[in-house]
């Protein structure tokens, strides 16, 4: 077999960082039944009435690994193709439902939970049943269920898209008459309301955001291997920059490390943008050559146990930065501490807002605009749930500030994902150096 030039490039450097700190992210974490059944017992415990609906996702997407659908698998734990999950607050009952497969579709995908002759009981469900029987099931509850049915009424998001982003790209596709067919979730809503038109529909979504905010004890210990995971991956992808390398040796880089960690691959498509790219927000083709004088700006996060990370840093391909770009850096920099200083329970936007402008003054720092606040929540999805406008112990999310010049071909992000605790916050992703002086001196250890 004949490897084109990128091939070995790329090749290398995965063999490169797969021989870095072997097992040093090996063992993964996971989650218990117990934490699941938790989740199911509070959520019926907000609703109280009717049945509550959750369906799983039913296809694979092409080339890529099965990831289940957030909210579902959040309450189910289940990966299963094509499962529905029914809680009954009433009964406190849970019931998963999951296709009944053929010997010949078992050998091809591998046993699921309905296979398993102690399934039920290890997963703490009432009970497993074909999903088949998913009408005559409700048809039987309908009547115990005060007339009420809870689904997700409001977008679902994605591994990469908060419920709002989905709306809008479902909007963007529906652009053309020839791509406004019905999305599947509204699909299932649509054949739900005709096969009980005697029952409501109520929105699930709320109540499952106000719980997914807050990340539980298990959750967290996760969010803080991929901190650790992700921020070893962006330090390797430092470590590989020289001028004349690929972008997507860097991205080669990163993603050695945390597939060896156990994570199921990124977050999201990686941006690592040198020069002019740097200005781009979502580039991604990741195909330039790195130049002398550049700053490389990479965006990257690991996907690991159905949680995601987001990390940005920004590095310069020589080893120093220039005095320009050293002054940016400074600035957004300074915009970022003084951010993750203000953040604690009970502090607002406005909290934040006033504590940068105070910094900046102090210190005599022209922010250029950037005024800080809170960043996008972090969780099953890199762009999570909403936050509101009060932090919670408990709280994930990223913050970001940036300043970007096109006509200089520079721009520079700085992103970190933290963790509201009792008194403060805790940074996920600390383990790559943001400081000027400790990014040029790890720079200046290549190859050493």
């Amino acid at each position: 077999m004949t490897l084109s030039a990128r091939s070995r490039s790329v090749l290398a450097i995965v063999l490169l960082a797969g021989l870095l700190a072997p097992g040093l992210f090996a063992q993964r974490t996971g989650y218990t039944p117990e934490e699941f059944a938790r989740r199911r017992a509070a959520l019926m415990d907000q609703v109280k009435d009717g049945a509550i609906i959750l369906f799983g996702d039913a296809s694979v997407p092409a080339g890529a690994h099965f990831r289940q659908d957030n909210d579902f698998f959040y309450f189910a734990g289940n990966e299963d193709l094509g499962a529905v999950l029914v809680l009954v607050p009433a009964s406190k009952a849970s019931y998963l439902f999951l296709p009944q497969r053929s010997a010949r579709e078992i050998q091809y995908d591998g046993p699921g939970l309905l296979e398993d002759a102690d399934g039920k009981a290890k997963a703490g469900f009432a009970d497993v049943l074909a999903v088949g029987d998913l009408d005559e099931f409700l048809a039987r509850a309908s009547g115990r269920v005060a007339g009420k049915l809870y689904v997700r009424l409001s977008p679902r998001d994605s591994l990469d898209d908060a419920r709002s982003e989905t709306a809008l790209m479902e909007g963007r596709r529906a652009r053309s008459h020839y791509n406004d067919q019905l999305s599947v979730d509204l699909y299932r809503i649509e054949k739900l309301r005709q096969r009980y038109p005697q029952m409501e529909l109520r929105d699930i979504a709320p109540a499952i955001d106000a719980m997914r905010a807050i990340k539980t004890a298990e959750e967290i210990e996760i969010l803080r291997r991929n901190g650790a995971l992700s921020a070893e991956a962006v330090r390797q992808a430092m470590l590989a920059t020289r001028p004349g390398v690929f972008e997507y040796e860097l991205e080669a880089a990163a993603m050695a490390v945390v597939l060896r960690g156990g994570a199921k691959g990124a977050a999201y498509a990686p941006i690592v943008g040198s020069g002019p790219n740097s200005c781009i927000f979502h580039y991604e083709k990741n195909f330039r050559r790195v130049e002398a004088g550049d700053v490389v700006l990479m965006d990257f996060g690991a996907d690991l146990d159905h949680l995601a990370m987001d990390i940005t840093r920004t590095w310069p391909a020589t080893g120093r930065f220039t005095d320009e770009q050293r002054e940016v850096y400074r600035i957004v920099l300074e915009v970022e501490k003084a951010c993750i200083e203000a953040y604690r329970p009970g502090a607002t936007p406005k909290d934040v807002r006033d504590h940068v402008a105070r910094v900046m003054k102090a210190k005599g720092i022209d922010p250029r605009g950037q005024m800080g606040g809170f960043g996008h929540g972090v969780g099953l999805a890199v762009h999570d749930v909403p936050l509101g406008g009060v932090l919670k112990e408990g709280m994930v999310f990223a913050i970001e500030p940036a300043l970007y010049y096109p006509e200089k071909n520079f721009g520079v992000r700085i992103e970190d994902t933290v963790l509201i605790t009792k008194t403060g916050c805790e940074v996920l992703t600390r383990g790559v150096p943001k400081e000027i002086d400790e990014i040029e001196a790890l720079m200046a250890g290549r190859g050493k």
